[in-house]
């Protein structure tokens, strides 16, 4: 049989809380979830992912057996005092016990009831609805193993006898068994059922020894006679059947040797070698048969999958999604005083009588002790009566803060930029809106703080007030911003930031590249000394990632589910240097840049490899023949795996982090598994052999703390620290040799409580700083992308093609002066709380992408001429056009329908990333919030912003660009729709009018007519008073009435722009040509005029609301 299973990544959770067996399994055949019971009396939920879902008790025993139907999860525990029945949330419908002197051995389920065995040779019929005994049956004692059929029951017992139940005869002969067959020696340990053949495997002896029986037994069902039997040498301990096959079964030993068989042809079965350390404890098989699980006595489950990456679900479609339980309401934050009432403290539930039960000499007194207090003589004299009822108000001399508890303050808004012209100088500034949640035990420093929103949106918020350093922070109000710590730190890993930077200077072919976006971020971050940032790019790649929902590392803001960040930042570690790697990877052409370590053909060795991956070899020996075998074993993350608690009677393992470290390095461990040399199942002892000389330059950790003994390695005790500065290891016999590795430094090594714990660590080799050699790398932008004529459309439009890009002696220079503006579409809705009296809090700010964005020279020969005017072409959903501020309607952004240049969000990026690092001082209005959207960080120094240039302070008013450009240069702008070439254009004009008037001393008298010109017109401009000037074209020779025929089939044939896509190494997917159409159609269109749309300048200040002061460019500008 050709294999068709492979081994998917094992749930390691029940290991990694507490070690115990998993034993039961079960897939659910409605949801995308394996139920498991554990060793405690639990059941969980798992999840496809490798996440954990809903966990709840079942009883104190080990559960036995484990039953999952559309709607309920049957269980019962090894003592066998009953049996019952949970909904998938976990709360329990029904729990049938038995009596003290009755245990139940098995159950199974038949039809709509459950049928259970007790240790009084009994049959019990349950109801499945109520949990209530409907019939007892007399039957034979010792019956071990029970199954349904769709007629009959068929019953296992120790004595090795295969039994057929028919529960639909009224009466019952030889103690309600129909008939019965030996099938084993001993006892019989699993029966299945498939069709008309029934499969059996049991226990036999050797020497006087039980073992189990090597032969499967085969019966036929309609004449209960024995049919043929195989033989399974590991010796079967579970026993399953696939599901749409009847005749293939899956059968495991318990040393992990699984066979998938077909009966009909035993000889060509499919062998698997499961990664066990102690022993198979329960297996289960997918409704599909597409995934088979194993349980083991660590607490671990093993799956063999016939799915790649498991991209199907458990039960083959989406089924119904999982309740979750619960969570009880966090207990109230008492603040303590003297005068604190202690009923502000909730009782517990009490069945005895309490310590205030007694008097004071502990005798007890009446239930309803002490007796009420008095009511006061006043308030007796003013008492009314009305249908029985007495009321009265309380006297004057009464009133007070008696039984009164006082409100916790109301929390004190943040910072916001607009607020700070009204704070007095000497009023106290506003508290952090930061999250107090234990917060006796978090320091302010690390509490979570709060984004909040004005109506000036995100932007208004003040950063700067919370972040004083010169590093940057990212902000945390977007999707997967759990990342940002782990993003910062890798930016101070500094080969890992210089391999990402260099990645950006390439032609890199991914849409969605992780190694770009980590390269954009880290330029930013290394830019704004500072000043926060956002990685929204970087996070949205994320989701976009194929990938990424198999890692289970998207973050879809549900806030109300209980999320383990510490654990969803070490799978994404994982998952980031996954990509990273495959994506820098420029393979046969990778240069050195580890030239201190030695690799074969270097060249095919990815940068990350280089830097990160221990190379080395497992060794495993064999027990019993002494035969050693090697296989390589590459890994770039190591999981710390912290010592077991070792017996009273032996030594403690050591626990200092070298010796921790140099335990998960090597890696020692042993399981029984079928040697390929001698074929006897034996134990093998594997280890990873390593020399300090293989250790790779930065070493990178998953800290695995999972649980609380885990973490109480790290926690600092009064005289010293787990992690120290400087980790001494040696990988040979002798482990507290010292032997180089460090980290950095005081703060970041201290744990000081339980509200701080280690997600990822980095550790960098001492003496390697400067061994690393980067001239390989590449760090500068191809300028000539400036100069190509990049597009994904196929249907462009020639005729409304409005720049002209830049020829090679055009190329910016330090201090060119370029004006932009940009275009935006709506990605994501704003999420919004409304409150019972109305009031709205934002809860998730909208999120914009970009659609648009045009540069024109700003000087020279071609002033005013555009050089970029790219559309953004998405393959994410858009919600919104915003066709009235953007100018963008559908159609526009699809490759096959656009008649503009159309381009990859990456390629834009890089032109502007280019014309900063080339020094270019960009104009525009409103720019910082348009250089927030698209996430890219563009030095003050470089920003001349018509919104800050015609601004005084004082009036707190800003002004928009169509009043300004109606006032100050006599033209009428956004008559129908926004236009980002008339917006830039008449941005430039303006800045050359300030220039203009502040040669000539005017600009200050100009500038109060404008404000009082604003006023008088309600900062919106009158009717158009006369039509706007054409734009400058591409091609200023051409009469603006000249019409231009428009041609519906590519400008350019389909091998050209293939040919163009892959010298610039764009995606293969926007290389297929998306539509054909007949050359011969035509149609004349006008030449290019921006579209227009009315817009109130009053919704312009508030979406363009920006600080600065005009004094900064008074100043000449020099080269950057």
């Amino acid at each position: 049989m050709t294999n068709i299973y492979s081994t998917s990544a094992p749930f390691t959770f029940q290991r990694d809380t507490y070690s115990c067996q998993i034993s039961a399994l079960s897939f659910d055949p409605v949801s995308d979830v394996l139920w498991a019971g554990n060793g405690v009396g639990q059941v969980a939920a798992f999840y496809r992912n490798r996440m954990r879902g809903v966990l709840f008790p079942v009883d104190k025993n080990a559960v036995s057996s484990l039953l999952v139907n559309d709607n309920h999860i049957y269980a019962m525990t090894l003592n066998g005092q009953g049996v019952g029945a949970w909904s998938k949330g976990g709360v329990n419908s029904w729990h049938y016990r038995t009596p003290a002197t009755t245990n139940l051995s098995t159950f199974t389920q038949y039809g709509n009831m459950l049928v259970a065995m007790t240790n009084k040779a009994e049959l019990l019929t349950i109801n499945t609805t109520n949990g209530a005994i409907t019939r007892t049956i007399p039957c034979y004692p010792q019956i071990l193993r029970l199954h349904a059929t769709h007629s009959v029951v068929l019953s296992g017992s120790s004595d090795g006898l295969l039994r057929k139940h028919d529960l639909r005869a009224a009466t019952k002969r030889d103690f309600g068994s129909e008939a019965s067959i030996r099938a084993h020696q001993g006892s019989i340990q699993a029966i299945e059922a498939s069709g008309n053949w029934i499969y059996t495997i049991g226990w036999s002896s050797r020497n006087g020894r039980p073992i189990p029986d090597p032969l499967v037994k085969i019966f036929d069902s309609r004449n209960f006679k024995a049919m043929s039997s195989f033989t399974f040498s590991a010796g079967p301990s579970f026993l399953n059947v696939h599901p749409k096959k009847s005749t293939i079964l899956v059968l495991t030993s318990n040393t992990g040797v699984v066979n998938i068989v077909d009966v009909l042809n035993p000889a060509s079965g499919e062998f698997h070698q499961l990664d066990v350390p102690s022993y198979v404890t329960s297996s289960s098989v997918s409704p599909t048969a597409d995934y088979i699980a194993f349980g083991d006595a660590d607490g671990v489950i093993h799956l063999l999958s016939s799915v790649q990456d498991d991209g199907l679900p458990f039960n083959g479609f989406e089924g119904q999604p999982v309740e979750w339980a619960d969570e009880p309401e966090p207990l109230p934050d008492i603040e303590w005083t003297d005068s604190t009432p202690l009923n502000l403290i909730g009782m517990p539930y009490y069945t005895d009588y309490l310590l205030s039960a007694y008097d004071k000499t502990f005798q007890t007194v009446p239930e309803h002790y002490p007796p009420p207090i008095k009511i006061p003589p006043q308030v007796l004299a003013s008492l009314k009566q009305v249908d029985g009822v007495s009321f009265a108000q309380l006297p004057r001399e009464l009133q007070g803060k008696r039984n009164v508890i006082p409100l916790a303050p109301t929390k004190r808004q943040g910072r916001f930029r607009s607020e700070k012209a009204r704070r007095q100088a000497d009023s106290p500034p506003p508290e952090s809106p930061l999250d107090v949640t234990n917060s006796a035990l978090v320091p302010r420093q690390y509490r979570r703080v709060e984004i909040e929103y004005s109506k000036f949106g995100v932007e208004d918020f003040d950063f700067g007030f919370y972040n004083r350093t010169a590093f940057s922070g990212l902000e945390t109000h977007i999707l997967n911003s759990y990342t940002n710590a782990l993003i910062q730190s890798m930016h101070y890993v500094m080969p890992l930031r210089r391999i990402a930077k260099s990645h950006i200077t390439m032609a890199c072919s991914r849409e969605y590249c992780l190694l770009c976006e980590l390269g954009f971020v880290m330029r930013m971050l290394e830019d704004a000394k500072g000043i926060n940032c956002q990685a929204t790019n970087f996070c949205r790649a994320i989701s976009n990632i194929s990938t990424a929902a198999t890692y289970g590392v998207v973050d879809y803001g549900q806030d109300h589910q209980e999320t383990d960040y510490g654990a969803k930042i070490q799978m994404f570690n994982r998952f980031i240097i996954e990509n990273i790697k495959s994506e820098g990877n420029m393979a046969p052409n990778n240069p050195s840049m580890t030239p201190f370590r030695e690799f074969p053909a270097i060249g095919t060795i990815p940068l990350i490899s280089q830097l990160l991956s221990v190379d080395s070899h497992s060794v495993t020996v064999c027990s019993n023949c002494k035969t050693s075998r090697e296989k390589p074993d590459t890994s770039h993350i190591i999981d710390i795996i912290y010592p077991r608690k070792a017996p009273s009677n032996e030594a403690q393992p050591p626990s200092d982090f070298a010796s921790i470290l140099r335990n998960s390095l090597l890696r020692d461990y042993s399981l029984k598994a079928a040697c390929p040399s001698c074929k006897q199942i034996a134990v093998q002892q594997t280890r990873r052999p390593l020399k300090l000389t293989e250790l790779p330059p930065v070493l990178l950790l998953n800290a695995s703390v999972h649980n609380a003994d885990a973490l109480k390695y790290w926690q600092d005790t009064r005289t010293s620290r787990f992690l120290k500065p400087f980790v001494g290891l040696d990988l040979s016999s002798e482990p507290n040799r010292p032997g180089g590795i460090t980290s950095h430094e005081e703060e970041a090594l201290s744990f000081p409580g339980q509200w701080k714990v280690p997600a990822v660590i980095y550790l960098e080799r001492f003496g390697v700083q400067d061994g690393f050699d980067y001239s390989g790398l590449p760090t500068k932008i191809d300028a000539s992308i400036l100069c190509q004529d990049i597009s994904l459309s196929i249907a462009r439009d020639n005729s409304q093609k409005v720049h002209e890009i830049l020829t090679p002696d055009e190329l910016p220079r330090p201090g060119t002066e370029v004006a932009i503006d940009a275009e935006f579409v709506q990605m994501q809705l704003e999420e919004t709380e409304i409150f019972a009296d109305g009031t709205r809090h934002i809860v998730r700010p909208s999120r914009l992408g970009l659609a648009r964005v045009s540069v024109l020279r700003g000087s020279g020969p071609k002033d005013g001429v555009p050089f970029i005017d790219d559309y953004i072409h998405t393959s994410e959903e858009i919600v919104n056009y915003l066709t009235e501020f953007s100018g963008i309607h559908f159609g526009d952004l699809t490759p096959q329908s656009s008649p503009h240049t159309l381009v990859p969000l990456k390629v834009a990026y890089k032109k502007l990333r280019l014309l900063i690092d080339l020094g270019c001082i960009f104009i525009g209005h409103g720019l910082s919030k348009d250089f927030r959207t698209i996430n890219i960080f563009v030095p003050p120094e470089q920003v001349i912003d018509t919104v800050d240039l015609y601004f005084i302070p004082e009036r707190q008013r800003r002004i928009s660009l169509r009043f300004l450009t109606w006032f100050v240069l006599k033209q009428d702008i956004q008559l129908d729709t926004h236009d980002s070439i008339e917006d830039s254009r008449s941005a430039l004009l303006l800045y050359k009018e300030f220039q203009r008037l502040e040669g000539e001393q005017t600009f200050d008298a100009k500038l109060e007519e404008i404000y009082r010109a604003g006023r008088e017109n309600n900062w919106k401009p009158p009717s158009a008073l006369k039509a706007s000037p054409p734009p400058v074209h591409a091609s200023p020779g051409v009469p603006f009435t000249t019409l231009f025929p428009r041609s519906l089939s590519p400008p350019f044939s389909v091998e050209t722009l293939q040919n163009q896509f892959r010298a610039f190494g764009l995606d293969p997917t926007f290389q297929t040509p998306f539509l054909h159409m007949s050359p011969d159609l035509g149609l004349a269109t006008a030449p290019y005029t921006p579209p227009r749309t009315p817009m109130h300048s009053s919704q312009i200040s508030q979406n363009q609301h920006h600080h600065g002061n005009r004094k900064n460019y008074h100043q000449p500008w020099s080269p950057r």
